[in-house]
């Protein structure tokens, strides 16, 4: 008998917690429920939108992930809220924790931000040829933190993002075609046309080296021991190299055959005998 009064009370505490906290549960519930369903539509069309868009499906895959995260922290956030739950406090304690872990993790944070850069503003891709940051290769792998880079020797380099993405940058592989340069050199007293001539045959007989624009000749300098003659030809990206040593050894022979001396220098020295 003694305990009805505690069990009248304990109902009445009851009732008064459900009027009082009843519609808070509720609308706690559904916000919990709608804002996930909200972020699950949202993360299938951030991810149908990254792939029409061709991102890196490793990057793709990556940011869906962030966001699908960050999007639910901030749905309990707000369901924790809309309960009551006063959250200034842990906002706060969640924002120094999210300073310190930046500050610790400035240079990943960086390279991070460069990987991502580099994704979306394609300022390479893979396969392409290089130079940057004092290193230059062939685009093996672009990752989220850094770049793999083979070298025509086949060493691997790893270059972090971060500078890549900010620092200076060439890419020999961006055009299809480019400009292939050499300056060969003749002795003073050989004819300069016998040259041009010599070397317009070998240009020809190259079906690498594009027509358009035309292959350009000159003598680009008198220097102290030879007359310098620039060439300059078109190929595709891909047959830069081949053409360039190809031509230097086609030269080197035909010269000679031509009669045309390649010059290397030297010194004359008089002796005059004091009388």
């Amino acid at each position: 008998m003694e305990s009805l009064p505690d069990i009248e009370f304990s109902t009445e505490m009851l009732l008064v917690l459900s009027v009082t906290y009843g519609p808070r549960l509720i609308g706690s519930l559904a916000t919990l429920f709608l804002g996930l369903w909200v972020v699950g539509v949202s993360i299938n069309v951030i991810k149908r939108m990254l792939a029409k868009s061709k991102v890196d499906p490793s990057l793709a895959s990556f940011l869906s992930s962030l966001t699908s995260i960050l999007l639910k922290v901030l749905v309990y956030i707000t369901a924790l809220g809309v309960l009551g739950v006063q959250m200034t406090s842990f906002i706060a304690l969640l924002g120094a924790a999210g300073l310190a872990v930046g500050l610790a993790l400035s240079g990943t944070l960086q390279n991070f931000a460069g990987g991502v850069m580099i994704l979306f503003f394609k300022y390479f891709k893979v396969g392409d040829f290089i130079e940057a940051q004092g290193h230059a290769g062939t685009v093996r792998e672009i990752q989220i933190f850094v770049t793999v880079l083979t070298t025509p020797d086949n060493k691997t380099i790893i270059v972090p993002n971060g500078p890549l993405a900010t620092g200076s940058l060439i890419n020999f592989s961006a055009q299809q075609t480019r400009r292939v340069d050499w300056t060969f050199g003749i002795a003073y007293g050989d004819d300069v046309d016998t040259a041009y001539s010599v070397i317009r045959t070998l240009i020809a007989r190259d079906d690498r080296i594009l027509g358009e624009p035309e292959p350009f000749m000159a003598v680009s300098a008198l220097a102290d021991s030879s007359v310098n003659i620039v060439v300059r030809v078109w190929v595709k990206a891909e047959h830069f190299w081949p053409v360039h040593f190809r031509m230097n050894e086609e030269v080197y022979k035909a010269f000679a055959t031509a009669g045309l001396t390649i010059p290397f220098p030297q010194r004359d020295v008089h002796l005059h005998q004091a009388g």
